[in-house]
């Protein structure tokens, strides 16, 4: 295609549709950021895309082609090259006498040998905007990328998938041991008592040995990947890549003023930003909050269909074929990542080893002392994100990631089939999928802070959907014990038990041990001497009181370390906490009995906390 001799920006100029002295910060910012003019002015929001694209087409001298109003031949559409479409923001419009005119965006190399590709030399280009092309491909084969986003992973490697909760050797499995429990309890009930009593002595005492080896492993101060200011100031912009950012939604048309203006801080070049605002189509509400912001070209709406089952995950698949990053994170709506986040990821990818696919940003909570449950809640993050992870990594064992601020690169993710859209802690199950396929997860110094619950009900919502997302992962990757041995390894293996599993159970007995120390401690029976023997009697008690005594203490670690010193006399009540997850635990049970693909929503906007103490948090962390 011939060059025109006038600028683009001499055009916009002229037309009215920028100033001179905007046109002049935009080619500054070119120079400094090596993108495209026009990419610049929408992520400023210094011109309205259609008055771009039509300047844009006739800067080309090619006619401007509305899609919504003139939309392309159906007949014309290629399944096969639906996501080259998107990819390219290429789609061909009308065929007519033997021309093809293909409706595009921007000419560019790898557009054009596309074109010339799938229509041969016989082509007349019209121009179109971005935002019509992603619009259309929504309208017209929104089935065939639903179809992609839900059954994509279940049908290329259907073990791996939750969509079924239990195989039929699972189950047979399950079924073999209850008959052989109660055929032993029918035989002999004291010592088969006896027997159980050891073995769950003996587990809540690896379980507190790998709680302090991960303690120990995560306090080492080269224990993540560190990334200094000096080398984020060091960066140089134009060798940044584009930066996908999904943020998926449902019903939170209050909180999107605050998160867009969360996205705009960060430390990145706006015109590399490609922030999808993935939004359910009958969440009209929150669309039509997001169109009266009148935001700028960086951002995007996706409007996911209709489909089973209705989780997160999938809405990320579904947003996954129109995302143009290198690199993808998800931000939840309440999410306020530190400003230079992203630079420090792309740092962190170039300091790791080549087999890194993702890395995770700690997560941390802004109104950590609103009530005695968000103060909870923060002492849980600073010790899991702290200390947790970093020595998951280290130690080769799979990081069950946290559902925000991960940080993937786009080929692997999509390599790998992105989400499953049936496990409702999704980023959970595909911290192990990277780890059994070779991969690395990697921790950054960056946080992120998000809004902690502050209401007992919506916290059970929320943890009793994350803990049957563990029950899920659980079951799936355990359908095939030899194969995931095979793949982590005895360490990564042992490691998977203890902290996936025995998490789980962990939540599931307590109740039970907490009841008959208490029933002990008022009444003082004896009836339990004959099922407790004194060496058992004794370990018991260890686990009970040293073993909870060192878990408060290590919650105190976690609080130190992040310097929140106020939360530290709040950690003696974590007994109680674990009493509440212990709740939500056999909530999580019964719904993946009853109804396992079950998205329970969390409400987000609780927070009495202002700006002011979002910003106060960011400044303790430095």
């Amino acid at each position: 295609m011939e060059v025109p001799k006038i600028r683009m920006g001499d055009l916009l100029v002229r037309a009215g549709l920028l100033r001179e002295e905007q046109l002049q910060a935009a080619l500054e910012l070119q120079r400094k950021w090596g993108t495209r003019l026009g990419d610049i002015v929408l992520a400023k929001g210094w011109v309205r895309p259609f008055d771009l694209y039509t300047t844009l087409a006739a800067h080309y001298g090619k006619p401007f082609v509305n899609l919504m109003r003139e939309p392309p031949d159906p007949k014309l559409l290629s399944r096969r090259d639906l996501l080259r479409y998107s990819e390219l923001l290429v789609i061909p419009w009308r065929l007519r006498d033997g021309v093809y005119h293909v409706a595009v965006v921007d000419p560019g190399e790898e557009a054009m040998a596309f074109v010339t590709e799938r229509f041969g030399d016989n082509v007349e280009l019209v121009f179109t905007s971005k935002f019509d092309v992603i619009w259309h491909l929504q309208q017209s084969s929104d089935s065939y990328f639903s179809e992609l986003a839900v059954n994509d992973l279940a049908e290329c490697n259907p073990l791996q998938s939750a969509r079924y909760v239990f195989t039929n050797r699972q189950l047979a499995v399950l079924a073999a041991c209850l008959v052989f429990a109660l055929l032993a309890f029918s035989a002999a009930p004291i010592g088969t008592l006896i027997l159980f009593n050891v073995v769950i002595a003996v587990f809540f005492l690896f379980n507190f040995g790998m709680r302090a080896l991960l303690v120990w492993v995560g306090g080492a101060p080269q224990i993540d990947i560190k990334v200094t200011d000096r080398e984020v100031a060091a960066m140089i912009d134009r060798e940044l890549p584009t930066y996908t950012v999904l943020v998926p939604m449902y019903r939170e048309a209050a909180v999107l003023p605050k998160l867009t203006a969360a996205l705009r801080r960060l430390d990145y070049p706006l015109a590399k930003l490609d922030v999808k605002l993935i939004l359910e189509e009958d969440d009209e509400e929150t669309i039509l909050a997001a169109k009266e912001l009148g935001l700028e070209g960086i951002f995007e709406i996706i409007r996911v269909p209709p489909s089973f089952p209705k989780t997160k995950p999938k809405a990320c698949n579904y947003a996954l074929h129109f995302a143009r990053g290198e690199y993808v994170t998800i931000y939840d709506a309440e999410d306020m990542p530190e400003p230079d986040q992203l630079k420090k990821v792309i740092n962190a990818f170039r300091k790791a080893p080549a087999n890194t696919a993702c890395i995770q940003a700690r997560l941390n909570y802004f109104n950590s002392t609103q009530n005695w449950l968000t103060r909870m809640f923060t002492l849980e993050y600073s010790l899991w994100f702290d200390f947790y992870l970093p020595a998951l990594e280290a130690l080769k064992i799979p990081i069950p990631l946290g559902g925000t601020s991960n940080h993937f690169q786009m080929r692997v993710l999509k390599q790998i089939k992105a989400w499953d859209p049936y496990n409702v802690t999704e980023d959970a199950d595909l911290g192990v999928r990277l780890t059994q396929r070779g991969y690395r997860v990697g921790v950054v110094n960056s946080t992120t802070f998000e809004e902690a619950n502050s209401r007992v009900g919506n916290w059970i919502r929320q943890r009793s959907r994350w803990i049957k997302g563990y029950m899920q992962t659980y079951l799936v990757h355990m359908r095939h014990p030899r194969v995931l041995y095979r793949s982590l390894g005895h360490v990564g293996f042992w490691g998977f038990q203890f902290f996936i599993g025995g998490t789980i159970l962990n939540m599931l007995i307590v109740p039970f041990l907490y009841g008959a120390f208490a029933l002990w401690l008022v009444t003082g029976t004896r009836i339990l001497e004959t099922i407790y023997p004194q060496a058992i009697l004794y370990l018991s008690l260890f686990n009970l009181l040293f073993g909870n005594t060192f878990l408060i203490y290590i919650a105190m670690v976690g609080a130190f370390k992040r310097r929140y010193f106020t939360l530290i006399p709040y950690a003696v009540l974590s007994p109680f906490y674990w009493l509440l997850m212990s709740v939500a635990a056999y909530k999580a049970f019964w719904q993946l009995i009853h109804n396992p693909f079950y998205w329970e929503k969390t409400t987000h906007g609780l927070s009495d906390a202002e700006a002011g103490d979002v910003l106060e948090a960011v400044t303790d962390l430095a």
